[in-house]
């Protein structure tokens, strides 16, 4: 057995290591741990932020891909008056299923004893089925389990697609994959859609380039990915399977945000993966989400170089 590890996850790790750190004036940011996160004091969301306030909100969720904003006493309004400021609230197609009556505009949870499943158990990104996927989702956790536990783990998936071989990635540049719902909903959970409806089913780069960061990044997961496109099954079976492992084994992309009374954590979807971690059984978890649609689709914009590399540009 060999603990030999191939040089590209150095590289990767360096530049995200020594990349400019912006500066902020109106908010304070603490990052929690290399691969992102952060803790952001200074804010009250309870109130109307400045102007200013939520540029360098925005600007941080952009950098550190998790930000986490502590003794935020704030009601089911006012978390989705936050969200609204993203973009169009989404209306999760299980809202009504999972909470009936209530709120399309939140997606709420109760884990307990008697659950046989709490939502976000497998690594994913959220509701990557959709034309255009959720950019940024912000959950509170209502209710805490006794003792502790119930983390939310992410993954930075630009460290996971830069850490790849260059061969890899001149592969990975040009395919597409499948995300559905049903693989998510109904093949997950056991759920169906209400009489009429159908669970979305879209196609998306394997490889994006974010359009705020500009950083590319992995977009599949576990959750919602049942093939890519271009290739054949078996193929693409294999290789969605070294990619899903690669994301979820590999710690040094990882990072944790532990839940403490009056939390309310925002993730920019599109950069990271997220697992809750049911650890705490049988004590309860409770929670309510909002997320926003900014109303556009991963697009990979290559550089000159993977141009070249992919064929697009003759040498002269």
């Amino acid at each position: 057995m060999s603990f030999y590890r191939d040089y590209n996850d150095k590289l990767a790790f360096e530049a995200w290591n020594t990349r400019q750190q912006p500066v902020f004036k109106t908010i304070q940011v603490k990052p929690i741990s290399r691969a992102g996160g952060a803790e952001i004091s200074g804010v009250d969301l309870s109130k109307d932020l400045s102007s200013e306030q939520f540029s360098e909100i925005k600007k941080a969720l952009a950098e550190y891909q998790v930000l986490a904003f502590r003794d935020q006493n704030i009601n089911s309004e006012q978390h989705k008056k936050f969200g609204e400021k993203f973009g169009t609230l989404h209306r999760h197609v299980s809202a009504a299923i999972r909470a009936p009556g209530g709120d399309p505009e939140i997606l709420a949870w109760k884990t307990g004893k008697d659950s046989r499943f709490t939502a976000g158990e497998v690594w994913h990104n959220d509701v990557s089925c959709d034309e255009t996927p959720i950019t940024q989702s912000i959950l509170r956790v209502t209710q805490l389990p006794e003792g502790g536990g119930g983390d939310t783990a992410f993954a930075n998936t630009h460290l996971a697609y830069e850490s790849l071989s260059t061969p890899l990635k001149q592969l990975l540049l040009g395919l597409t994959a499948e995300h559905s719902g049903q693989e998510g909903w109904t093949n997950g959970y056991g759920e169906e859609p209400a009489p009429g409806q159908k669970f979305a089913v879209s196609t998306h780069p394997v490889v994006f380039t974010h359009p705020v960061s500009g950083r590319k990044h992995l977009f599949v997961n576990r959750g919602f990915t049942t093939k890519i496109v271009e290739l054949v099954r078996n193929e693409s079976q294999a290789i969605l399977e070294l990619l899903n492992r690669h994301i979820e084994t590999s710690q040094a992309f990882q990072f944790r945000i532990q839940w403490q009374p009056n939390s309310v954590v925002i993730w920019d979807n599109w950069a990271v993966q997220h697992q809750a971690i049911w650890d705490y059984y049988p004590f309860n978890r409770w929670g309510e989400r909002v997320s926003a649609v900014a109303g556009i689709r991963p697009t990979q914009e290559l550089t000159q170089e993977e141009k070249k590399l992919e064929g697009v540009l003759v040498a002269a």
